[in-house]
């Protein structure tokens, strides 16, 4: 399944809004557009996941990823507008706090 990606990037934010099902056929897509933003001059990347309705495992391994190389980077790392199914997925992880993940 093809997953919806647009970014809107500004001076001290690069959100990058996702729509559909994050996982291991299409999570190479999103994984490009993260390392994509953490190349800008921004502080902070924000990924909007309001419509997202569902997260694999390998989906989830991207996002970790991501906020690890934010911190290399010195950015700013957040996912917010979480469904509720896809908060639960981070907290049975144990990984919500490590990805700053908030619902919606």
């Amino acid at each position: 399944m093809e997953l919806g990606i647009t970014t809107t990037p500004t001076a001290e934010n690069y959100v990058i809004s996702v729509a559909g099902e994050v996982d291991i056929s299409n999570v190479a897509g999103l994984r490009d557009h993260i390392d994509l933003a953490l190349e800008q001059p921004t502080a902070k990347i924000t990924l909007d996941f309001s419509h997202v309705s569902y997260i694999d495992s390998t989906g989830i391994g991207v996002l970790v990823g991501a906020a690890h190389h934010a911190v290399e980077h010195q950015k700013g790392f957040e996912v917010v507008n979480a469904q509720p199914n896809v908060m639960r997925v981070a907290q049975l992880l144990g990984v919500d706090k490590e990805i700053g993940i908030t619902g919606a």
